[in-house]
């Protein structure tokens, strides 16, 4: 049980560590390389995608097509391929293209208040005291973070902002909308295909053929990381947390990912951040601690399965 519970920590760990590092190389792409967000989208996913759903093949429960065969099922992966897996993507690098890689990350991690709304909503329960804290933490570190305080003025743009609330949303809807699927069929398989499925439609935007900005070892690299390192490795070894020791602790782990981001955006990038940029950011990674916290009533209940 130990090694269980130790072995799904570190994936989850080591996870968010790799999109938090993705996201400061995918900022430099676009940025300084003029590498168009839309390709990258495309190209990350349809690669992945294919690698996945190959690793799955050769997993318990090959049967890659299983899903396909059940209507609703198959129409629940097209959705969560286009609503959740592309868009969330998608909307966290045009976050990044437009502010920065620290910024958007930590946007996005409003996602999880955006969650317990709506669960307080879908079950008709009020929600509890510390909910309500943490949704104010998420809302007044969302405006010092993008206005410094300043009701007159936006410290991002009003693009970086409308994307980093959109990804936070993604987020949401990413998280929630695959739960049964991931339940009934190989995890692997899911989300190969609901990459799969993300970068064809998206292809359709930008085909992975038409290929922009300055291309040098560097712009080649990055991209193999992003693709590698930033979407395959760490998308499967998420989901494998989540099967070892549950969507909670595992979402909980992966706030080192606004963290790593920032720091790797701060020492290599030389993105500036301020003390005002902080408090921001520490208020509204703190919601996920606030909405992790269970009362010994809480705890008592969900271990007896009532």
């Amino acid at each position: 049980m130990r090694s269980t519970n130790t072995k799904g920590f570190l994936l989850a760990l080591i996870a968010a560590s790799l999109w938090g590092v993705s996201g400061t190389f995918g900022q430099f792409l676009f940025q300084q390389r003029g590498v168009s967000v839309e390709w990258m989208i495309t190209v990350r996913m349809l690669i992945s995608g294919i690698i996945l759903l190959l690793i799955g093949a050769f997993g318990k429960n090959p049967d890659l097509l299983a899903v396909w065969k059940n209507k609703k099922d198959a129409l629940k992966l097209i959705l969560f391929g286009i609503t959740g897996m592309l868009m969330v993507q998608y909307t966290y690098f045009a976050a990044i293209k437009h502010s920065n890689a620290a910024t958007a990350t930590v946007l996005q991690y409003a996602g999880p208040v955006i969650i317990a709304v709506y669960l307080a909503i879908k079950n008709r329960k009020i929600p509890r005291f510390i909910d309500f804290v943490a949704i104010a933490f998420a809302v007044l570190g969302t405006f010092i973070l993008v206005t410094h305080g300043d009701m007159g003025r936006l410290n991002i743009s009003s693009t970086a902002l409308f994307f980093g609330i959109a990804s936070a949303f993604a987020l949401a809807i990413y998280t929630l909308q695959p739960i049964a699927l991931l339940n009934k069929y190989n995890s692997a398989v899911i989300i190969g295909w609901g990459m799969l499925i993300g970068g064809i439609a998206f292809s359709f935007v930008k085909a992975p053929w038409q290929a922009e900005g300055h291309w040098d070892i560097q712009s080649y690299l990055y991209t193999a990381f992003i693709v590698i390192f930033g979407t395959l490795i760490p998308f499967y070894f998420y989901l494998t947390a989540v099967q070892l020791i549950g969507g909670q602790k595992s979402s909980l782990l992966a706030s080192g990912e606004p963290l790593s981001a920032t720091i790797i955006a701060l020492m290599w990038l030389h993105v500036p951040f301020t003390y005002i940029d902080w408090i921001g950011s520490l208020l509204i990674i703190s919601t996920i601690f606030l909405l992790s916290y269970e009362t010994k009533k809480e705890k008592s209940l969900r271990l007896s399965g009532t």
